[in-house]
């Protein structure tokens, strides 16, 4: 049988990519972290869009809101890991969430950090998340 069946509802089809996804990136940051690449879109010209990875991230993070409140408050010491991530962020109104991003080159290769801050998120959480 197999794991994405025809048959399935489209949604329920769509879940289980999402789940397989999720997975795939938990062992890749298991076993070998530095391997861990997202998959962010290509504008036309060839270079990086990560906004629509970054929005998913910030989507999810949304869903737990109160648990990330305190790695939000720019005073934490861990708000920094967000930085890379939320600069490509928008709020529902559609305005950047951090506010006007700086010109500059740190701010056009910011995506090129998420990476590492994924896998430090991810030290971040682990004692979190085994002690329930």
């Amino acid at each position: 049988m197999p794991i994405l069946s025809t048959t399935a509802a489209p949604g329920v089809r769509r879940d289980l990519r999402v789940a397989l996804r999720y997975n795939e990136i938990s062992q890749i940051l298991s076993t070998t972290p530095r391997q861990f690449e997202p998959m962010h879109r290509r504008k036309a010209n060839g270079g990086v869009d990560p906004r629509p990875w970054c929005q998913g991230f910030y989507a999810a993070m949304r869903l737990r809101l109160l648990a990330w409140a305190p790695m939000l408050d720019a005073s934490n010491v861990n708000h920094g890991l967000l930085l890379p991530i939320l600069l490509h962020c928008r709020d529902d109104q559609g305005r950047p969430l951090l506010g006007q991003p700086r010109n500059g080159r740190e701010t056009r290769r910011a995506y090129a950090d998420i990476p590492a801050a994924v896998e430090t998120l991810r030290q971040y959480w682990m004692p979190i998340r085994y002690a329930r």
